[in-house]
């Protein structure tokens, strides 16, 4: 059951309890393993992979079906249903309009007393995206990763996902990656999937940018392999803050905050309210719709773990405890949503009023769903093309621009020991060419 927490200090201490939540012992335990395992696919390629595959997902792959083949993705528009390519069709043209709006563009200063800056933006080569299996198929993790790369216009879209039974991927996953722009496909997941793309294999090529959620596994590989290659974030379990008022129906709130606890165990699920008769309300109504729920065991856990209900004075209040929080998902169910959330600093994603479920963002309304989580949002923001991009810095001086500033630069040159820095200056606006 959601407990009800009504004093403010109590509250504080709860809310960093459940963002901490990911830290425990076995952290060290893991981290080895993951290094083992990455050192592995370093040394022996693709014989790692085929080992590390038979011990952890009991599938069997090899030279002949690592790589998924267009024979296969062709047989998945077969497998799904019409209703749901469309929604797939749906979601990637709505995410695609999102993302187009917000390439960064290049620009160059118009020269000003002989000087002209700029700024160069240009895709990676290559990306490589995790999509998660285990419990479930994401075929709209596939969606708001590749989307963003080809939005960039990254030439090389490079695709891992473990295997399930028969070594099969699921097909509504293949069917979002065609649709998406992914140019190749890989059978493999865990911590040997980020390692091949990190170091590559005889198949798998490396690549410069890893993005995609997974288990802790492979969040500690990301972590590892981070300076070789350019990683999204470090994304823990998924969460969702809801502040709610007195308007606020208790049957969708409890809904909310169970579709959040029904991703992971660890998932977290927060109501913060004004008004006790909501809280009340919305803690029956969990008890209600757990009843008879298809993910009941693991939803349970969550909520008794990692749920919890907190009443406040006012909702300023609220949208302080909010931002302590930093959540990964904040929805705002009260009668002044864009009012209140002038109030809020620090949150991955808003979602606004009480017709605007957090499911919305996870599937089709256009902004990335792979936001940061654990208090990350307090300097961190969601998956975007930027992700798949870099710039350079474009610097030009003439003659008389550098003539201009060189006593400025040689005293910084001398003031650091630097006599070259100096040097390279002076040959330059010295007619004689001597320093």
């Amino acid at each position: 059951m959601l407990r009800i927490i009504t004093d403010k200090g109590e509250a504080k201490q709860e809310l960093k309890r459940i963002e901490n939540r990911t830290h425990n012992d076995e952290t060290h335990i893991q981290e080895s393993i993951v290094k083992e395992i990455i050192a592995t696919v370093r040394k022996h390629g693709n014989q790692a992979l085929f080992d590390y595959t038979q011990k952890f997902d009991r599938q069997t792959i090899n030279e002949s079906n690592l790589k998924v083949s267009g024979a296969e993705i062709d047989t998945a528009y077969q497998q799904i249903s019409r209703d749901l390519l469309s929604a797939i069709k749906l979601a990637a043209k709505q995410i695609e309009a999102f993302h187009q709006q917000r390439v960064p563009k290049s620009w160059v200063s118009f020269p000003t007393d002989g000087v002209t800056l700029g700024r160069r933006y240009t895709p990676v080569d290559r990306a490589g995206l995790y999509v998660p299996g285990g419990r479930a198929s994401y075929p709209s993790t596939v969606l708001m990763n590749a989307i963003p790369a080809k939005v960039a216009k990254v030439p090389r879209i490079v695709m891992v996902t473990p295997p399930s039974e028969g070594a099969k991927i699921n097909p509504a996953v293949l069917v979002a990656a065609s649709e998406a722009g992914v140019t190749e496909i890989y059978r493999v997941g865990g911590a040997q999937a980020v390692a091949a793309l990190a170091y590559g294999t005889e198949t798998i090529p490396n690549v410069d940018v890893i993005t995609g959620p997974g288990n802790i596994f492979v969040t500690l590989a990301k972590k590892e392999v981070f300076g070789t290659v350019g990683i999204d974030s470090l994304a823990g379990p998924s969460e969702v803050l809801v502040i709610a008022d007195k308007q606020a129906n208790p049957v969708h709130v409890a809904a909310d905050l169970l579709a959040q606890a029904e991703h992971d165990p660890l998932a977290a699920a927060i109501l913060i309210t004004d008004y006790l008769p909501l809280a009340q309300g919305v803690q029956k109504e969990v008890v209600k719709q757990l009843e008879n729920h298809p993910r009941k065991v693991l939803t349970e856990k969550a909520i008794a773990h990692y749920g919890v209900v907190i009443v406040t004075e006012n909702l300023e209040e609220a949208a302080q405890l909010s931002n302590l929080f930093a959540p990964e998902h904040l929805e705002l169910e009260v009668e002044e949503p864009w009012e209140l959330m002038t109030h809020i600093r620090h949150a991955g994603a808003i979602f606004l009023g009480n017709s605007t479920p957090e499911a919305v963002g996870d599937y089709l309304a256009g902004p990335n769903h792979t936001l940061p989580t654990s208090g990350a949002a307090r300097y961190a923001s969601a998956l975007g093309v930027e992700t798949f991009m870099k710039y350079s810095s474009l610097i030009e001086y003439n003659p008389h621009a550098l003539q201009k500033v060189s006593n400025a630069i040689m005293a910084l040159t001398e003031a650091e020991g630097l006599p070259s820095h100096g040097d390279s200056v002076k040959l330059r606006i010295n007619p004689d060419g001597k320093p």
